[in-house]
């Protein structure tokens, strides 16, 4: 009898965790400032809830059971659509190519950046934490002539950005929270489309009082409706996070989740900090548009992986 009520006290201790973390994730509520960086690890939760089923299931405990059971599915539904490819709208022939990426307070590679864009050929590059000693390497290293269109609110520290152009570039209000700047710019396109792209990069919810900074940098981010619109960038969130799944509520589509590939993390690279990997680099589009192609790339010097998607543009 001892041995039994020591069973169920531990296999109860193991589960009520995953429990919680379930009913938290689904109610989008912030309990405490930590769980906004926690939260990105959710996948890693929802892996890791299976072993109190088996647990329950094993030792034939069906009260344990059954809320770990309802645990699983309700982590699983969350994460696990991210694996497969979704639907498409139909689009027409035009295409619009955008690449992403975090230079980490200017120290990413921009030899190899360029390299990328040539490689890749991309419309639209969308840069963050863009220092002006960056930007003039970039220019030396031959950005603007293959992109000689740009919005630049380039600045020293973590918190500059622009976005370049193949097509010419009008400059929208800046959003500007906590000194991050997310450089907007309304691109046009050969065939006289208008898209606004922005360069997302809200603050970093890494202390107590940089949460409400990160939280209004994305709700400050435009809502899909209206004119072709595309985020793209370093939203120091995953699709794990409220204000995230608003924005795709709103209208917006990831291009990650839409091609299967939403577990590929972005941040840590490689070699930098010794965190499990998670995703936090997106290019959300518009829902009218396609997601033809995504892909995550590696950049020497910077700890984010910069992040492509070749996007449909409605038939006119």
């Amino acid at each position: 009898m001892i041995r039994s009520r020591f069973v169920s006290v531990l296999l109860w201790t193991m589960l009520l965790p995953f429990a919680l973390w379930a009913v938290i994730r689904l109610a989008g509520w912030i309990p405490v400032w930590q769980w906004v960086p926690l939260v990105a690890f959710t996948p890693y939760v929802a892996a890791a809830s299976v072993v109190p089923l088996l647990l329950a299931a094993g030792t034939r405990r069906r009260a344990a059971g059954a809320v770990a059971l309802v645990t699983c599915v309700v982590l699983a539904a969350a994460v696990l659509p991210r694996q497969f490819t979704d639907g498409n709208p139909e689009s027409g022939d035009q295409r619009l190519r955008v690449l992403a990426a975090n230079l980490a307070v200017g120290a990413g590679d921009t030899a190899s950046l360029v390299g990328l864009v040539r490689e890749l050929r991309p419309d639209v590059l969308a840069l963050q934490e863009l220092t002006p000693p960056a930007r003039e390497r970039l220019k030396a290293a031959g950005l603007l002539k293959i992109m000689p269109h740009v919005v630049d609110r380039s600045k020293e520290g973590v918190w500059g950005s622009a976005v370049y152009s193949r097509h010419p570039v009008e400059e929208l209000p800046l959003i500007e929270l906590g000194r991050f700047r997310q450089a907007r710019a309304l691109v046009t396109r050969p065939d006289g489309e208008k898209i606004e792209v922005v360069s997302v990069h809200p603050c970093a919810p890494r202390y107590d009082y940089k949460v409400t900074c990160w939280s209004t940098g994305l709700e400050a981010l435009p809502r899909a409706g209206g004119g072709l619109r595309v985020l793209a960038g370093d939203f120091n969130a995953t699709l794990d996070h409220r204000p995230v799944r608003d924005l795709l509520s709103s209208g917006y589509r990831d291009a990650g989740d839409v091609t299967g590939q939403g577990f590929t993390a972005t941040w840590p690279q490689q070699g930098w900090e010794p965190t499990p990997g998670v995703t936090i680099d997106h290019i959300l589009a518009d829902e009218r548009m396609s997601i033809r192609s995504f892909g995550v790339h590696a950049l020497p010097g910077t700890d984010h992986r910069p992040v492509f998607a070749e996007l449909g543009l409605p038939a006119r």
